[in-house]
């Protein structure tokens, strides 16, 4: 199944569920309880926002060991996490706005695991039970003030720099994913994710293990080797094979 979150006339909020001819608006949410309604959404009518709206995002780095070598840093020998705030978060369409002093900001796709339910402690071979699915991800990060900071909590927790979606995918396996980038139809990003070093169950128990994930969190697993620039003017599309194309102009913040 796949899961998206709509935007309704009137300014209501509501997930639905993707059919053949449309989008099924439900009642509730796929966290708790939901059952499909009477209503059906022709696609081009649908104002995707983000699937989820998290209290949190966190992330993997140096997660591909090309991705690492790119950077010249070692591959870790345990994963490394950090955060990215909530305000963040975009969905599809949405605009990644660079904001001025940002410098030269990269884009990263990553395949992103969204919670299903309350989950601390969870051992690896039970990650499947708490995971509602998976969506895509682009990790947006201002390399200039990486290097300026030593840390990368403002180079990559900027508003808008995590878009999400366009759907949660409820019934895919993770490993051996395709997963890519393009900027203005020119693949920059072309990997599988069964080159991640740190498999999705490992990430989630060892993240479960710092911190108690809430349901519709977001765990971002990593981005393989080809990040790069984007500028104002470019088009973003990160596509997760049977996910879909997440796909978000670039602007200049004022």
């Amino acid at each position: 199944m796949k899961i998206v979150r709509v935007r309704l006339p009137g300014e209501e909020i509501a997930y639905g569920a993707v059919e053949p001819e449309g989008i099924r608006i439900h009642q509730g949410t796929p966290f708790l309880a939901w059952e499909p309604t009477a209503g059906l959404i022709p696609f081009a009518d649908a104002h995707l926002l983000a699937p989820v709206f998290p209290t949190k995002v966190v992330c993997v780095g140096r997660n591909y060991a090309e991705h690492a070598a790119e950077h010249g840093v070692a591959v870790p020998d345990e994963p490394v996490i950090f955060l990215k705030p909530s305000t963040a978060v975009i969905g599809p369409g949405a605009a990644i706005v660079i904001p001025p002093g940002a410098g030269e900001v990269h884009h990263e796709a990553e395949l992103a695991i969204v919670v299903g339910k309350v989950s601390h402690r969870v051992p690896a071979e039970d990650a499947s039970a708490y995971i509602l699915g998976y969506t895509a991800a682009n990790d947006v990060s201002s390399r200039t003030l990486q290097k300026k900071d030593g840390q990368w909590t403002r180079a990559k927790g900027f508003d808008t720099f995590c878009p999400l979606g366009p759907a949660i995918e409820t019934e895919v396996d993770p490993l051996g994913l395709r997963i890519s980038c393009s900027v203005n139809g020119e693949l920059r990003q072309d990997a599988s994710t069964e080159d991640m070093v740190f498999g999705v169950a490992e990430i989630f128990a060892f993240v479960t293990r710092v911190m108690t994930l809430l349901p519709g969190d977001v765990v971002l697993t990593g981005t393989p080797a080809g990040v790069g620039p984007i500028r104002p003017g470019d088009r973003v599309e990160v596509e997760i094979e049977r996910i879909g194309v997440l796909l978000n102009p670039v602007v200049a913040g004022s």
